[in-house]
Formats: structure tokens, sequence, C-alpha cells
């Protein structure tokens, strides 16, 4: 009688803690913050090369959980460091439903490795996505922000740097 008794008051406090826990109140302007990617290289896109896919994640926090949006708008950039070039991303829409708290979660971003999507850049002025033996491989990251539906723009994140193989 005692063990149910202790129990029984056990799980009261620990529904009396749990319910006491505020959810998080997270800023209107989306905060991101580098996760991974899953891979640390990846030989550029020529014809002749077996097809890979790079995948860069992220996770995302925002209170008013206007991410996506159901117009052409982009909502994330990836700036290759390389050349300053954004690499525009559309997202889905996430529902505002049950969202009074804002919302998290992580996005990956799939860019699959065809011919002339990753490619090695020269110092010597080369052309992009061809073989020169002389530079056997190339290094970049991205820079990363997303922009929310009411035109929050996050901070901005650095990748690690990914090795692309040349040849």
């Amino acid at each position: 009688m005692e063990l149910k008794k202790n129990i029984s008051l056990l799980l009261l406090l620990t529904f009396g803690i749990f319910s006491c826990v505020q959810p998080p109140n997270y800023s209107d302007i989306p905060e991101i913050e580098f996760v991974q990617f899953n891979q640390d290289s990846i030989t550029q896109g020529l014809a002749q090369n077996v097809n890979d896919t790079l995948e860069v994640t992220f996770s995302f926090t925002d209170g008013d959980g206007d991410i996506g949006d159901e117009t052409e708008a982009i909502d994330v950039f990836l700036i290759d460091s390389r050349d300053n070039f954004p690499n525009p991303i559309k997202l889905p829409v996430i529902p505002n439903i049950g969202t009074e708290n804002g919302i998290s979660g992580e996005v990956t971003v799939r860019i699959p490795n065809k011919p002339s999507n990753i490619c090695c850049t020269y110092p010597d002025g080369s052309p992009p996505c061809t073989i020169n033996n002389e530079f056997p491989v190339d290094t970049f990251s991205y820079q990363i922000y997303m922009v929310d539906r009411a035109g929050n723009e996050s901070n901005r994140i650095q990748t690690d740097q990914i090795t692309i193989i040349c040849n």
C-alpha cells in the first residue's frame, strides 16, 4: 500500500513540475545555426563522375512561425564563399496552426552534384567545371540566412569548409 502511495505522489509531483514549464519565447526575427554537412568533400560535377548530393543542415527558431511563403518569394540564401553568388532556396510553407509561442526545427538543403552544379574554380583563371591537374582540390563554404514572410532577415551563419575534388 505504501508503494502505491509513493508512486502516486511521484506521478503527481512529476505532472506538477512539467505543467509549470513555460514554452519557449522566441524572437519574431528568425535565428539560425549551422548543424552539419553530410560529408566534408565531394567530387566536382562532371559528366563522367558519379552523381552525388551535398546536404547542408541548419536549425532555426522563429517567434511568430511565419517561415515559408505560398508565393514565389525566396526564403533561404546560400552564398558561396568563392564568388559571393547567392543560391536562392524556396522553403515550403509552415502552417501557423499552433505556433503562438513560435517554432523551431531543422532545414536540410540538398544540392545535387549533377554536371556543372558543384564545380572547382581555379586561381589561374582556367574555366570552372574542368579538370586542371595543377589544382587538384578547391574549398568553399556557405554563408546562410533566411527571410520570413514578414520580411525579417535572420542572422547570417558560416558553414564549415567543403573540399571539392577537381579531377
